[in-house]
């Protein structure tokens, strides 16, 4: 057996898994100072730090009951209903769907991000068994760098809701990666008919690699950048995260991944927060290859809000919010 072939047996067998089975099966063996990515162990058992050492994401089965993602979809509802008004909200549209008629309800919004002033949906954020899982990344002292609600609509023919391979860190102007981690919560059973998401296992050991918009015919969505150059010479196996309502998968802003279309013709639904120590520090990006999307952010900030004078990382220390500990650095 290969050992591509074998890593995908390994990674189907974790996937396949309840959480029970899981912590029943820990390797007692080995020793938790040789770990780079994972802090405690007071939550994850031996074999399920291992394995996001190993492999950069672990999916946490039916973490987020029912009731509280209800509440998050009657929300998100009430937002593309122009019922509710957030402040600082970014709302989002498929560059396809934008160019069509406009519909004044969930069909015309793709994405809300940055809803940190959304009572009801900042909830989410702080949910203690979501933050429990967090404090295994970050330590204690845990701050809310970056919220969305993504709504992938069906495809509209030209395969725009697709979401390139990228790394999150690319859009992040704090350190150290090993300190940050995204929760990310499936709203209904996601898989590859609707656009689940892809990752590269063990591609967060390598480094932060260029991005840049892909050049695909149908058009891209806004500051949808993904790693330059992308294609099948990586060699490295892709696996699809076929999830049900609740699941939630942690996962190291290096890892690559992304999503592919949505053939059905539902929206397929799924929460998330990046989180950080609020010890981590921030970086100036000038000359390296996050430059790009620190402009494309500015950019942004100064249309929205009329604002010149900020930096990148003024953008980030605005947004992030405390939700555990002390707020220490950012």
């Amino acid at each position: 057996m290969s050992r591509a072939s074998e890593r995908l047996r390994l990674l189907s067998g974790h996937l396949d898994r309840s959480r029970a089975t899981v912590r029943a099966s820990s390797t007692s063996g080995l020793q938790p100072h040789s770990l780079r990515y994972t802090v405690g162990d007071h939550v994850l058992t031996s074999e399920q730090r291992h394995f996001y050492e190993d492999n950069g994401f672990i999916l946490i089965k039916g973490l987020v009951p029912e009731e509280d993602i209800s509440r998050f979809r009657k929300e998100f509802e009430r937002i593309c209903r122009k019922e509710v008004k957030v402040p600082g909200l970014v709302v989002m549209r498929d560059v396809a769907i934008a160019k069509s008629e406009f519909v004044p309800d969930q069909k015309a919004v793709t994405k809300i991000q940055d809803f940190q002033e959304c009572p009801e949906l900042f909830r989410y954020c702080t949910l203690a068994q979501i933050l429990k899982y967090v404090e295994c990344f970050t330590g204690p002292d845990i701050m809310a760098m970056h919220t969305m609600l993504i709504n992938k609509p069906p495809d509209a023919g030209k395969m725009t809701s697709r979401h390139p391979m990228h790394q999150d860190l690319h859009y992040f102007p704090f350190r150290p990666a090993e300190r940050i981690v995204c929760a990310w919560t499936a709203m209904e059973r996601v898989d590859q008919r609707n656009g689940c998401l892809v990752v590269l296992p063990g591609s967060h050991t390598g480094t932060l690699q260029e991005h840049d918009y892909p050049d695909w015919e149908g058009g891209v969505n806004k500051a949808y950048h993904g790693v330059k150059n992308f294609g099948p010479q990586q060699q490295q196996p892709r696996v699809h995260l076929e999830m049900e309502q609740g699941d939630t998968v942690f996962f190291h802003p290096l890892l690559i991944h992304g999503s592919g279309m949505n053939t059905t013709q539902g929206f397929r639904k799924a929460i998330s927060c990046h989180y950080a120590s609020s010890q981590c520090h921030y970086i100036d990006v000038e000359g390296t290859s996050q430059e790009n999307i620190g402009r494309e952010v500015l950019e942004m900030a100064a249309k929205k809000y009329h604002v010149d004078g900020l930096s990148f990382s003024d953008t980030w220390a605005l947004r992030g919010r405390l939700v555990q500990g002390d707020r220490v650095s950012l």
